[in-house]
C-alpha cells in the first residue's frame, strides 16, 4: 500500500505495468497515491474476474487502461474498452466483469469539507 503523502507533495509512480501484472484467475490491486484529497488505485483483472455490486461514499473516476469489461452503474450496463472512462457519483452502485485481461485505474475523491 502506498504511504500517505501530503497533498502539497508531488510524486511520480513509474513501472506499474511490470509491478502489477495480470495474474491468472485473479484480481489484483495496488494503492498508488493516497492523501487527504484523493486515492488512486491500479487494478488488474484476468478474463472472467469480477467485482460484485458495491458503492462508495466518495466520487469515483474509473479509466479502463486496457482490455474489455462490462461495467454496470445503477443497473445500466456499459461495455468499456481501452481508455474509456466512467464517473461515479457518491453512492452510485456499480459492478464489473472483465471480458478480457484488463488494467484499470480508479481515482476516489473526497468531498469538499
Amino acid at each position: 500500500m502506498a504511504k500517505p503523502s501530503p497533498v502539497s507533495e508531488s510524486s511520480a509512480h513509474v513501472g506499474l505495468l511490470h509491478a502489477l501484472p495480470v495474474v491468472a484467475e485473479s484480481t489484483t490491486s495496488r494503492v498508488v497515491v493516497t492523501n487527504d484529497v484523493l486515492r488512486i488505485v491500479q487494478f488488474t483483472f484476468d478474463a472472467g474476474e469480477m467485482l460484485t455490486e458495491h458503492a462508495s461514499p466518495r466520487a469515483v473516476a474509473v479509466q479502463l487502461v486496457s482490455g474489455r469489461m462490462r461495467f454496470t452503474v445503477d443497473g445500466t450496463e456499459h461495455t468499456l474498452e481501452d481508455s474509456d472512462v466512467v464517473y461515479l457519483a457518491p453512492g452510485a452502485s456499480h459492478a464489473l466483469v472483465a471480458e478480457t485481461a484488463c488494467r484499470m485505474t480508479l481515482v476516489m475523491v473526497d468531498p469538499p469539507a
